[in-house]
């Protein structure tokens, strides 16, 4: 753990006259490394370490974490120069966010914190009950997890912590990918979750991420609104069964999820069984885009068919293979709905923005032979907010049509 450091010996870091120093001191989180004065002494900064981030006239602007490795150098962390990363620090952070949390959601099943929009840059939490799973995906994070840990423990009140360590971002930032316990035990199993009518059994130490993905609880419940008694459903690249589950809870008869991973299907076969929906739930592990591609030829059709893919564009590099990629998708989903059914397109791409997402869903669709009727657009939930000045923090798009 790297000990609050005192603000007399902190480095300082100072903006290039030509930087947005601007957007900076309206809310924008970031300074990237060709915006700073990089001098011997800035390279011998350590990753994760807190400096004051000046101006180019050496006004002090606020205090930032440092990653001299990294492409995003600076994270702000607070306004105040001179504030202190203790204890009481990150139980002010933490407990803004869970009370927030607690006036949205009746149960403690949430994302409590959503990084840069929470102010904690880099850091998502996501809580299970008495469980919490950590992404410290930034180096002062990595740093400081035993004060954060301890932190929300005191603050969430909860028995469990666990340190999930995958993801791109941690190697972008030059971290390991090895998880930990931070506090108490981890779960025997998966964790039943209760969320849209359904329960999904999430598995916090060897699933996905932090083993649910709670931002498309809202386009779950949006698209269980479109189902009609009797209702044969598609869920491709389903993960654990999130819009499949949501749906059989509001009145379908029959589910179809599709996904490369086994363990994932497991759990969506959990779910179901947990829900008293077991028989009504069948699954088919493969590449999404082969089966979307043998399905047509089989015979089947469906009155809702749903596609959330992981992020086809995480980058700007990969932007026009990505929306390549989503428009592929929707030219082989729409011939699988059938006249007057449903087709929802999802998007976790932030460099992939909604005109962008939504013009390369229209293009597969039109391209499919089908027309449709945009009917809804959605986002991620409250439980995931979006920091106005980074368009990042509102990656998630949903779109739903009617063919």
């Amino acid at each position: 753990m790297t000990a609050p450091s005192s603000p007399s010996d902190r480095p300082r870091v100072r903006l290039k006259p030509k930087a947005n120093a601007r957007g900076i001191r309206h809310g924008f989180p970031w300074v990237y490394d060709n915006d700073i004065v990089t001098d011997r002494r800035t390279k011998k900064i350590l990753p994760g370490a807190l400096a004051v981030l000046e101006d180019e006239n050496r006004a002090a602007m606020g205090l930032v974490a440092v990653n001299p490795n990294s492409r995003i150098m600076c994270r702000m962390l607070d306004r105040d120069p001179e504030a202190v990363l203790d204890a009481k620090w990150f139980e002010a952070r933490i407990s803004r966010a869970l009370d927030m949390r607690e006036r949205l959601f009746d149960a403690p099943y949430y994302r409590l914190i959503h990084a840069e929009a929470d102010g904690l840059p880099g850091v998502v939490i996501d809580r299970f009950g008495e469980a919490c799973v950590i992404q410290p995906n930034a180096a002062w994070a990595e740093a400081h997890i035993e004060l954060l840990a301890s932190a929300l423990v005191r603050v969430a009140g909860v028995s469990t912590v666990l340190k999930n360590a995958s993801g791109r971002a941690r190697g972008l930032e030059g971290l390991d990918d090895v998880g930990a316990v931070l506090h108490g035990a981890a779960p025997d199993g998966p964790v039943p979750v209760p969320m849209n009518g359904a329960t999904y059994m999430a598995d916090l130490t060897g699933g996905q991420k932090t083993g649910l993905f709670y931002d498309q609880r809202p386009n779950h419940a949006f698209a269980a609104r479109l189902v009609a008694p009797g209702a044969r459903v598609l869920d491709v690249f389903s993960h654990v069964g999130g819009f499949a589950l949501a749906m059989l809870a509001a009145g379908a008869e029959e589910a179809l999820c599709v996904d490369g991973s086994a363990p994932a299907l497991a759990l969506a076969v959990q779910g179901a069984e947990a829900g008293g929906m077991k028989d009504m739930l069948s699954t088919r592990q493969g590449d999404a885009f082969d089966v979307l591609t043998a399905l047509g030829p089989e015979g089947e059709s469906f009155d809702v068919v749903i596609c959330d893919p992981p992020a086809f564009a995480p980058s700007k590099q990969a932007l026009d293979a990505g929306l390549r990629a989503y428009e592929r998708v929707a030219r082989l989903a729409a011939p699988l709905v059938k006249p007057g059914g449903y087709l929802g397109l999802c998007s976790c791409s932030h460099a992939a923005d909604l005109g962008r997402f939504r013009d390369a869903s229209a293009r597969g669709i039109g391209r499919s032979g089908r027309q449709a009727q945009l009917l809804h657009t959605g986002f991620a939930g409250a439980d995931h907010p979006q920091l106005p000045q980074l368009a990042e923090s509102g990656y998630l798009k949903a779109l739903f049509f009617r063919l």
